[in-house]
């Protein structure tokens, strides 16, 4: 897995030299596993057929060198894969382009994409490329027969010891906490929207408090349940994957309450390099592309017609379908992202989870 490239005094100039217009394209990405798969789903057949070059870098939220980019007015990313919410806040405030579905490239059967993609999928100034979730993941050496099985299981430590893996992300957590406490999936965010939601929320939370490693970037969990620094922990499934499949880890994951989201490509107003900015978006999101990703990764595509090319994984043996976070059992108990309500609330809820973490 390729090591991350954290962000620190570079958010508001990554370094990339100025080249003639329309001669490279700047993407932000997420690094690890995910990175990877866009570069060989992507990037490598973009170049090879315009002569674009493609330049990669790795933020642990690509929203954040992005939004301080936009607000220095020293945009120097061109394409940046974010999350629905951050997409829709940063064009309500003006600071992406708007897409018009008409322009991207319908599917191979003359399917408009507007009609391609899936739900949710598009938005006025952000297309998704994958269908992602946010999975436990335990080591399977830990617990013998006796292995968790539920959501509910991850706030047992009595029955299942050991230190657990969080992210330090109110968005990754409350959902969870309420899973765990018998809230069914469709209710999370009606249970959210009231003040008793939110407290019953951090206080089953609470009942874990001190046996939490928090953690901050997607290749961190994967590390800790590694090295024995947790027994259990939440994260990206395409993480857990290709440490599973890939690098042979004795993991297993638990979907019981996965968090479903999309992550999606925009372009902000004044990148460096518009033109080829679009050209490697539309290429990036056409069917053929979001169907190669799959063979690197256990993310779904956002599209309905790539979904029948999803076959192997890269080692040519390894059935992808039955690992995807869209396979019909593991949707069952999957709670799905509501943006329009964390561009919203993300703010106070930020601000709480912060004053609880503090909190002795």
């Amino acid at each position: 897995m390729k090591k991350m490239l954290i962000l620190t005094s570079a958010l508001c100039g990554m370094g990339f030299a100025a080249q003639a217009q329309n001669k490279e394209v700047n993407v932000v990405s997420w690094g690890g596993a995910y990175e990877k798969s866009q570069v060989e789903a992507y990037n490598i057949p973009f170049a090879k057929e315009t002569g674009i070059k493609v330049n990669m870098l790795a933020a642990d939220n690509p929203a954040t060198p992005l939004k301080a980019q936009v607000e220095a007015k020293n945009i120097t990313g061109d394409v940046f894969d974010i999350e629905v919410s951050d997409a829709i806040r940063l064009c309500d405030e003006g600071a992406l382009v708007e897409i018009n579905p008409a322009d991207l490239p319908a599917a191979p059967d003359g399917t408009p994409a507007a009609d391609d993609f899936i739900p949710g999928a598009l938005r006025e100034c952000a297309v998704a490329n994958i269908f992602w979730g946010t999975v436990i993941a335990f080591d399977k050496t830990k617990f013998g027969d006796n292995a968790p099985k539920t959501a509910a299981d991850f706030f047992d430590t009595a029955k299942f010891p050991g230190k657990r893996g969080l992210p330090k992300n109110p968005k990754r957590t409350l959902y969870l906490a309420l899973i765990a406490d018998g809230v069914a999936p469709d209710a999370i965010y009606d249970t959210l929207d009231t003040p008793e939601g939110v407290d019953r929320a951090f206080a089953k939370l609470d009942t874990i408090k001190k046996d939490v490693v928090w953690w901050e970037a997607g290749a961190q969990p994967v590390q800790l349940l590694a090295d024995g620094e947790v027994t259990m922990a939440t994260g990206y499934n395409g993480r857990f994957f290709d440490a599973m499949v890939a690098e042979g880890k004795p993991f297993e994951i638990i979907w019981d309450g996965q968090y479903m989201d999309l992550d999606m490509f925009a372009i902000p107003k004044g990148s460096p390099n518009p033109e080829a900015a679009m050209q490697y978006l539309k290429y990036a999101t056409d069917t053929q592309r979001l169907a190669d990703q799959a063979k690197y990764i256990a993310y779904g595509p956002s599209r309905k017609s790539s979904a029948a090319l999803v076959g192997l994984f890269q080692d040519g043996k390894t059935e992808m379908a039955p690992h995807m976070p869209t396979n019909p059992e593991h949707m069952k108990t999957a709670v799905m992202d509501d943006p329009e309500w964390w561009a919203d609330h993300d703010a106070e809820m930020a601000e709480r989870f912060n004053a609880w973490l503090a909190a002795n």
